[in-house]
């Protein structure tokens, strides 16, 4: 279900963006690479993946604000720059670049990605697509389609472990992140969602449950 909503976006006949939401962990990264990977083998060059997190603002930014010790939460991020490449990728026929997250050096690349006139589907995930607050909330009406995805927090909270743990934290700092700031944000993102069109609970999808 999930491949053929993505194909019906890319064969929409003209460019589509679909929102990949989720707490830190929740699998949404995988979920964009893979379809991005099913995709690409029948419409090469035809869609591409932007990440939220390449508008993490940079570590001497952080330091600078003294925000350092909550960095991954909205607001060290550059959610208005993001609001405009979403709005730029909606309306522009050329070519635009977009910046690229890099987590072995947990800082983005500027201009690392290429958006083609070619391509017609664009996917992007992240943790804060989907919240409410302003000014994350305009990001929502710029996805053509809005999936939010949970997983259990015990394997979570493992996976972002083992995560970090990759990337050169400690087992003691690894624990550290994933009890603190990531457990905080993945309880944000989870009890504010903004209108998403699916949600997908350990691999099934599900219409989402609206309030009465």
């Amino acid at each position: 279900m999930l491949r053929e909503r993505a194909f019906a976006l890319l064969l929409s006949g003209r460019r589509t963006i679909l929102g990949i939401a989720g707490a830190p962990g929740s699998g949404k990264s995988t979920l964009a690479t893979d379809l991005l990977a099913a995709l690409e083998v029948e419409h090469p060059g035809r869609a591409t993946l932007v990440g939220m997190d390449a508008f993490h603002l940079a570590q001497r930014v952080l330091e600078q604000h003294g925000l350092a010790s909550v960095k991954g939460a909205p607001e060290t991020f550059d959610a208005e720059g993001y609001v405009a490449l979403l709005r730029r990728l909606k309306t522009e026929s050329g070519a635009v670049y977009a910046p690229e997250f890099r987590r072995e050096i947990e800082d983005s690349i500027a201009g690392n990605v290429e958006i083609s006139p070619a391509v017609q589907l664009v996917i992007t995930e992240g943790n804060y697509l989907l919240l409410p607050q302003p000014p994350w909330n305009q990001v929502r009406a710029l996805l053509d389609e809005a999936w939010f995805v949970r997983l259990d927090d015990t394997v979570r909270r493992q996976r972002l472990s083992a995560r970090h743990q990759r990337f050169g934290r400690s087992q003691a700092a690894a624990l550290d992140r994933t009890l603190g700031s990531d457990e905080k944000n993945a309880r944000l993102v989870d009890a504010a969602q903004n209108r998403p069109d699916l949600v997908i609970v350990a691999g099934v999808e599900t219409e989402p449950t609206l309030p009465a």
